[in-house]
């Protein structure tokens, strides 16, 4: 039978500390997902700003914050393939393209919505 791991807080606790590793991670490693947190720094204020509604703010806001979790994701995607082979291969090429797209239209996500938002 397996080892039980930590349950309630104290696994809530370890959670919460292997976020911060990872953000921290992406933070020093991903040249992307620092230019995407000062934007996010700049941006956020601004959303808060000119939001007229609860629901505005909130839309301006999660674009931006969806932004950086894709953008995680797409990291892990890369530090993934990198760690199975340095070697080109057609599924691993694929894999970041993806992810990468991925980012993309997140950040189209952003342009949208704040156009739609903001001068609709």
């Amino acid at each position: 039978m397996a080892q039980q791991g930590n349950a309630g807080l104290t696994r809530i606790f370890k959670a919460f500390f292997y976020s911060m590793n990872g953000i921290k991670a992406a933070f020093v490693n991903e040249a992307a997902f620092r230019q995407e947190v000062f934007l996010t720094v700049v941006l956020l204020p601004v959303a808060l700003w000119f939001g007229e509604t609860g629901v505005e703010k909130a839309l301006l806001v999660t674009t931006l914050l969806l932004v950086l979790i894709v953008e995680l994701l797409n990291t892990g995607i890369e530090a993934v393939v990198d760690r199975v082979g340095t070697e080109h291969h057609e599924l691993s090429g694929m894999a970041k393209d993806i992810a990468s797209a991925s980012v993309f239209l997140s950040l189209l996500n952003v342009v949208v919505v704040w156009g739609l938002v903001l001068f609709l």
